[in-house]
């Protein structure tokens, strides 16, 4: 007899095939699939801050969704992902800046009388006069013009100050005056002795203070830190190496110990062109000029070209410098990320990230610079801009002084809602900071947030259970939930590779959660604990990936007390639990047993542990007809807030009601006013009346016109009808009995 032979093995065929992560390329302008360069390795570079000022929402804008999106790519797709990131402390920005509080803070250091104050605020106000004038943006000149009504409205409170011969009143005024004037005070100072300003520490300071801000910033809005960091003052040797070599290439030249790239040579050789980005902005002059700096207004005759840009800029009086082969100077804006781009990384990047007003021209002269060094005819695969952030509706700009800081924003929402925020919506698109949006994102956090506390509650176990009982039945019911819980699997990968986009997956993820709801509403009896354990982990987990859940990942739901250490939250529930469910237990029995012998008052003292005393230490309890009470940690504040929100409901119902009830007793009070007598009581609008007690005269004695006593007379019918109903109903009902009778 022939031995058997094991069957061939037949490869699944799917009936369509997964998708594959495609990113929206800004240098093709359209979504492409996403290879790295080598292997599973990625790396990418990201535009980091100009250190100068507090960090604001546009910065927001752009490091969290970098940090979804780095996430993304490395939690959900598996990427080795080398994330760096740059901080610019040397900059025009950042040198005007410096020496402006510089010599403010000397300024007012010293005591000065209010006529000396006065005749500098005179030469502020030339200079101010003249920079209105030159300035064409009409939000900028608008901006400019309201400062100004706001300087002259300063100076009129501190005279009429002045007049009081009040010192308290003076000195306050001067006050208000001194902070209102303090940024034209500023520039007008550093065009006065803004040269003077020498010692390089001024401008370290600056930087350092508002890199450890922007630091803790992004801490707070739980971004993940880069991989590697590099500072512009720390890569000085290497970015003069690197202009040597676009010099030794022939795309550089010096001129006046600054030098300058050569746009018109790169884009004439057949492998390059330049404005890769945005071609269309080729030869923007105002652009390219704000892309030089604030310092580099009187640099304009040093070029080729007004299209060609500073790679390494001479340092003039009161500006900072490092010795270069050209003389004492300092890099230009566009250069630093190129040369510390490609010390960390190599010759080229899989991904390039920044704001879409980056574009042109700093990132388009970084190709360019960048090919220029390498001679190759990329530099970077894959370019992704963030949108733009507007305020309600409206530009933001730290020039127009028109921006909300981290800081401010997180005062008002946790880094949970802002984060949700900007998942609700596309990372590439402009997005809307506004009192809406913001309603938004607090409305998906608690949907999510009553949702992983319904499904702790529901499937937790008494700890005497036997380990068998948590394997519930499975059932019609239950298959149909996996069924939806499988297909949003697949939604969110779908959206995922979809230029990773997260307002889909929270889409989805919304469905998902209504769905497991009407489960829970239409089996009250008979859930299975494990399928919603495990819909409910998803949910975390992918809130986790996307960084709006902090810590490390483990259990269901939001950190309780919002803190950072996810894993401290759960720990805490874990120990407080088992107490409270006893307590609650306890205190179900008692409720049951007070109702039965009718003790009305141990039930108010239920209901006040319920509604006054465990909110407060973060505990809700919910009563249920027929079940037992719902035991759910809940964030300390977020239970204030609704304890309160359910005050102000009740007082707003019996406010309501009460005036229902005064209504309603005037109403009834009206009806027993005898029509006749109803105007006799207003002596102060009549004096004389008729036999019928109608008016006739006003207060002055004054003959009332025919059309007033007219309105009257209407008003005295309507009386009448109602004085008169309640006696007709009274006969009405009264012949009906006898009738019966009859």
């Amino acid at each position: 007899m022939a031995k058997r032979v094991q069957p061939t093995w037949q490869a699944p065929n799917p009936e369509h095939p997964r998708a594959q992560l495609r990113l929206f390329n800004s240098l093709t302008r359209q979504k492409e699939p996403f290879q790295p360069l080598s292997g599973n390795s990625v790396k990418w570079y990201s535009c980091g801050p100009t250190v100068y000022d507090a960090s604001h929402m546009g910065h927001a804008r752009s490091y969290i969704s970098f940090d979804i999106l780095r996430r993304v790519l490395v939690d959900y797709f598996g990427y080795d992902v080398l994330y760096v990131m740059n901080i610019t402390d040397i900059d025009d920005k950042i040198i005007k800046r410096a020496r402006q509080n510089h010599l403010l803070d000397e300024y007012l250091a010293c005591e000065r009388s209010l006529e000396d104050l006065l005749q500098d605020y005179e030469k502020v106000l030339v200079a101010f006069k003249g920079t209105l004038e030159k300035t064409v943006d009409e939000e900028k000149k608008t901006m400019l013009q309201n400062l100004r009504q706001r300087m002259t409205d300063s100076l009129d409170a501190l005279t009429e100050a002045i007049k009081s011969a009040d010192a308290g009143k003076v000195n306050e005024a001067k006050e208000k005056f001194l902070t209102t004037i303090r940024d034209p005070l500023a520039e007008w100072l550093d065009t006065q002795k803004g040269d003077k300003v020498t010692e390089k520490s001024i401008f370290g300071r600056l930087s350092r203070k508002w890199e450890e801000a922007f630091h803790r910033d992004m801490e707070a809005l739980n971004v993940r830190p880069p991989d590697v960091l590099t500072r512009v003052s720390e890569y000085v040797p290497q970015i003069v190496a690197y202009i040597e070599g676009i010099i030794a290439r022939g795309f550089a030249y010096e001129s006046n110990g600054s030098v300058y790239f050569d746009v018109g040579r790169f884009d004439a050789t057949p492998e390059h062109f330049y404005a890769k980005l945005v071609p269309e902005a080729f030869g923007d002059a105002k652009s390219l000029a704000e892309g030089e700096g604030d310092l580099t207004e009187d640099r304009v005759g040093e070029k080729r070209s007004p299209n060609d840009f500073a790679l390494w800029k001479c340092s003039k009086s009161g500006e900072p410098w490092w010795d270069s082969p050209w003389g004492q100077g300092r890099p230009g804006w566009h250069i630093e990320c190129s040369a510390m781009a490609s010390d960390v990384c190599g010759q080229m990047l899989d991904i390039h990230t920044g704001g879409a007003d980056l574009k042109f021209p700093h990132h388009d002269n970084e190709l360019a610079q960048s090919e220029a060094y390498t001679g190759l005819p990329e530099w970077v695969k894959y370019f992704l801009h963030t949108g733009h952030l507007t305020i309600a509706g409206c530009k933001m700009s730290k020039s127009l002084k028109n921006f909300v800081t981290i800081e401010q924003a997180l005062k008002k929402h946790t880094a949970t809602q802002l984060r949700l925020a900007f998942l609700l919506h596309s990372w590439k698109d402009t997005l809307d900071y506004s009192d809406n949006t913001m309603e938004m994102a607090v409305q998906y956090e608690k949907f999510l947030m009553e949702f992983f506390l319904n499904v702790k509650d529901l499937t937790r176990m008494p700890s005497d259970s036997p380990a068998s009982a948590q394997f519930d039945a499975w059932r019609k019911p239950e298959s149909d939930l996996q069924t939806k819980f499988s297909d949003a699997l697949e939604s969110v990968h779908e959206a995922l590779c979809d230029n990773i986009d997260t307002r889909t997956v929270l889409d989805t993820v919304r469905n998902l959660v209504a769905q497991s709801n009407i489960y829970i509403r239409d089996n009250p009896r008979n859930i299975n604990r494990q399928l919603l354990r495990r819909i409910a982990t998803y949910v975390t987990d992918l809130m986790h990936m996307f960084g709006a859940i902090a810590g490390p990942r483990g259990g269901i739901g939001f950190p309780v007390g919002g803190g950072s250490a996810g894993g401290v939250a759960e720990d805490r529930e874990e120990i407080l639990m088992p107490y409270l469910q006893m307590m609650a237990e306890f205190r179900g029995v008692v409720r049951e047993s007070a109702r039965h012998v009718g003790a009305m008052e141990i039930l108010r003292l239920c209901d006040m542990l319920r509604d006054e005393k465990l909110p407060g230490l973060g505990v809700r309890l919910e009563d249920k007809e027929g079940a037992p009470t719902a035991v759910k940690l809940v964030d300390r504040e977020t239970l204030l807030r609704e304890r309160e929100a359910k005050r102000a409901a009740e007082a707003e119902k019996a406010k309501k009601k009460a005036e229902a009830a005064a209504a309603a007793a005037a109403k009834e009070a009206q009806k027993r006013v005898n029509p006749r007598q109803m105007f006799l009581r207003e002596t102060d609008k009549y004096s004389k009346f008729d036999a019928n007690g109608l008016p006739t005269h006003d207060a002055e004695g004054k003959e009332l016109s025919k059309g007033q006593q007219k309105k009257l007379l209407k008003l005295q019918q309507a009386q009448e009808k109602r004085y008169n109903l309640p006696k007709i109903r009274f006969w009405e009902k009264h012949n009906v009995t006898n009738r019966l009778k009859g």
